[in-house]
């Protein structure tokens, strides 16, 4: 068998792709990032062919650096910001619209709608999710009304829709010359249209935003024995490589943090952030705001479960220092701005530029900061941005623990933010429990990896992956439970501030 797998990391900045070898160590990646599109407020864009070609040469340049062939390569797998939602031309490949992302605001008059009627609370019941913005299916109904011929195309049987996995996958294998059209049961419960007990498409779901089904992709495991696809071309490199892995991004970090058994719980730190807890096989319903969602699927084993909290703006905020207000010229810089003040200065900023989601779900929400004096400094302004992305990340540990009847121990991490040591420091502190990063960060790119490498017996079963997680860095809480309790309470008197300010009809 070859001696690596790898995987491709198509997220919502950028697009990765990384190789690794038996232990779960990496051998190389290349990362090029896409444009991000805002043609009015809350409306969020990518262009299609810009994410397959970034994709397609971070795929050629990471095997070309690392002097691989594709036959060097056991399987490939796939990762993918999730809801995100395109819809093309089987015959062309050419996309109807831009991929609307999934921060993007526009169909918050869907989301309304559906809530009003009593079709929210079925949409909750069989697939796990409060009607939102976030998801997919508003998405796909928003292009069917809005594009001239889309809704046409749909019924004749020509339009394709797909999160990006499925965008991704259908191109790798041949695009219009044969493309597969798939995804895996992990996108699909990002979508409002799948049943969470039958793992299929579900007809009075697909009916409340009149999306035909010839549209949908078909649904597999995570991991599967039998190739999803192989790949059409790679270049230079040449050969065919199994395509054998697919998980959305924040399914794939926890298979690549090894949250493998019910209890375990990792936050993925990224252009949002993403909290999931293992619960199992067993669907668990959340009185408190969060997600129920597909954990994984490996082969024919049953599906495994978990609670998720999703919040919309973290990272990205940071993005916002830099690329809105100039403040930073890079984001390591908004650590040593963040340490020219012992805290925040009385100010605090919710970056509710999407709404809030969990365990909120306000799309009624905007951003503001609270509390400035003529004391605040950019150096606190940067401080209260670090401390947004942690007092969001409480506020779904603390549905998490109402939920699931849990008490968090320790939290893992992962993502790009745990570079930033004051910001892991002050997650310690907001939490109360140790924060804990393994030696791989990336672990999205990782779990797809080991999801395809699963797939061909790379690794011969989940106790393989167990083996290869290693402690890298932990963070051990300083605050006192007062100083938290006080800080926390004023995170909330500043979430109030941000309601109520967009009109939702």
């Amino acid at each position: 068998m070859a001696d690596f797998v790898a995987s491709i990391d198509q997220g919502t900045t950028s697009t990765r792709c990384m190789i690794f070898d038996h232990d779960g160590a990496e051998v190389g990646r290349h990362q090029l990032e896409h444009e991000q599109l805002l043609p009015r407020a809350g409306w969020v864009e990518h262009n299609p062919f810009e994410i397959w070609e970034r994709t397609a040469a971070a795929l050629i340049s990471v095997l070309n650096t690392t002097k691989l062939q594709a036959s060097d390569l056991a399987a490939l797998g796939i990762t993918n910001q999730r809801e995100t939602t395109l819809v093309w031309d089987k015959h062309t490949g050419r996309p109807y619209y831009n991929a609307i992302v999934w921060q993007d605001t526009r169909t918050d008059h869907i989301a309304s709608a559906l809530d009003r009627d009593g079709r929210g609370d079925v949409i909750r019941r069989k697939a796990g999710l409060p009607p939102a913005t976030y998801f997919s299916g508003g998405k796909v109904q928003w292009i069917l009304e809005n594009v001239d011929g889309v809704r046409a195309a749909a019924e004749r049987g020509d339009a394709l829709f797909g999160t990006c996995d499925s965008w991704v996958l259908w191109n790798l294998t041949g695009g219009p010359r044969g493309g597969v059209h798939v995804t895996d049961v992990t996108n699909a419960s990002r979508t409002m249209l799948m049943n969470l007990e039958t793992l299929d498409w579900d007809d009075e779901l697909l009916s409340f935003f009149s999306i035909p089904r010839s549209m949908l992709p078909r649904i597999a495991p995570s991991s599967s024995r039998r190739p999803h696809g192989v790949t059409a071309e790679l270049g230079p490199a040449g050969g065919e490589v199994p395509i054998t892995g697919i998980l959305g991004d924040q399914q794939a970090a926890t298979v690549g943090q090894v949250c493998l058994a019910a209890g375990e719980a990792k936050n993925t730190y990224g252009t949002g952030n993403f909290l999931l807890l293992n619960t199992g096989e067993k669907i668990v319903r959340s009185d408190n705001g969060l997600l129920t969602t597909v954990c994984y699927q490996f082969g024919d084993a049953k599906p495994i479960y978990a609670l998720e909290g999703s919040i919309a703006v973290t990272g990205s905020a940071v993005q916002w220092l830099r690329d809105q207000l100039g403040i930073i010229s890079g984001a390591a810089q908004s650590e040593s701005l963040a340490r020219q003040v012992a805290d925040n200065g009385g100010m605090y900023f919710v970056p509710a530029f999407s709404g809030l989601f969990a365990p909120y779900w306000r799309s009624d929400a905007r951003g503001a900061i609270v509390g400035l004096s003529r004391f605040n400094t950019n150096a606190h302004l940067a401080r209260a941005t670090l401390e947004s992305i942690c007092y969001q990340s409480r506020d779904v540990v603390d549905a998490m623990e109402a939920d699931a009847g849990v008490h968090l121990e320790v939290l893992k991490v992962d993502g790009g933010i745990t570079a930033n040591d004051l910001c892991m420091q002050i997650q310690a502190d907001v939490l109360g429990v140790d924060v804990v990063k393994p030696v791989v960060s990336e672990t999205t790119a990782l779990g797809a990896a080991y999801a395809a490498g699963l797939g061909v017996g790379f690794w011969r079963d989940p106790s393989d992956l167990r083996a290869n997680w290693q402690e890298d860095k932990r963070w051990t809480p300083n605050w006192t439970d007062e100083q938290r309790a006080e800080a926390y309470a004023g995170w909330r008197k500043a979430v109030q501030r941000t309601l109520d300010w967009v009109d939702v009809s």
